[in-house]
């Protein structure tokens, strides 16, 4: 897959996704490169591997290139030794909602406590129809970009925990 993504990005306010999603998955995902908006990140999710090049997004987060390549689970295993420090370990839960469909992240290890929802848009107006445990939009916030989760985990953040996510 290859080409513009426009997504829009929440946290989640209960675990309402749990009951309805349709599939599951645990993924584990270090970053090779990640600076100035760019990011080289290897993915693995069950048995396959995932090589994903992200670009600088023009538009306050809502968009920016992406190139992914499906590569081998031998391939990803040896490209985890290139990654920088810190792996983001989470499980992603899909849940359909009207004609699209949230991937809810669950996070786990230093950012145990944080769940976040993504939903990917045809054109940056689309509508969608909201699920009942979103809570507050942060797209474009980069202290939730998962590249900038593994340098600055959610447990180190300063704002009161009890009042941002489930």
């Amino acid at each position: 897959m290859s080409g513009l993504e426009i997504e829009r990005k929440f946290r989640v306010v209960s675990d309402d996704y749990k009951t309805m999603a349709f599939a599951h998955s645990r993924i584990k995902q270090g970053y090779i490169s990640s600076r100035q908006g760019v990011t080289v990140r290897v993915r693995q999710r069950g048995d396959c591997g995932f090589l994903t090049i992200k670009g600088p997004s023009l538009d306050g987060g809502l968009s920016r290139y992406e190139f992914e390549k499906e590569i081998s689970l031998d391939d990803a295993n040896h490209l985890f030794a290139l990654c920088e420090p810190g792996i983001i370990d989470k499980t992603r839960y899909l849940v359909k909602s009207g004609n699209h469909t949230f991937e809810v992240d669950e996070f786990y290890g230093d950012n145990e406590g944080l769940v976040m929802a993504e939903v990917e848009l045809s054109a940056p107006d689309e509508p969608f129809l909201r699920p009942s445990f979103l809570g507050d939009e942060v797209t474009g916030d980069r202290r939730y970009y998962n590249s900038h989760l593994r340098t600055n985990p959610y447990k180190l953040w300063k704002e009161d925990k009890a009042e941002q996510i489930l």
